[in-house]
């Protein structure tokens, strides 16, 4: 699933938040946009059909009821099934060691990943 740049703002938005949200949350959160506040409902009904988000429940605002929603995977979920679902798929590998010679791999981060790698083993 390839997100467009107006539904990847509507998911940072989420994933940012934490918590479920309805179209005003998104309209009052949503700073520097670049699509219009008419098309939120578009890009929400979009963002479901593609399956990224859900339905979570139902808020009172004022005198209507709108439905909120929460995302179906975590940014990072998202950015992982977006690399391997390219027709040309990087090599895990070569992938990881382009990774880990990022300045975002600091020691810490290093150490953490090592023990996500050390529990993967032990899972098998």
């Amino acid at each position: 699933m390839v997100l467009t740049k107006s539904e990847m703002e509507i998911m940072d938005v989420l994933w940012e938040d934490g918590g479920e949200l309805s179209r005003s949350d998104f309209l009052e959160r949503s700073n520097e946009k670049s699509w219009k506040d008419s098309s939120v409902h578009i890009l929400l009904n979009g963002l479901l059909k593609k399956g990224a988000i859900r339905e979570a429940g139902i808020v009172k605002r004022s005198k209507t009821f709108g439905r909120t929603f929460l995302p179906t995977m975590t940014r990072e979920e998202y950015f992982a099934n977006t690399i391997f679902s390219y027709r040309h798929k990087p090599e895990a590998i070569g992938l990881m060691a382009a990774l880990l010679e990022r300045p975002e791999m600091d020691a810490e981060t290093l150490a953490a990943v090592q023990a996500l790698i050390a529990e993967k083993l032990a899972k098998g």
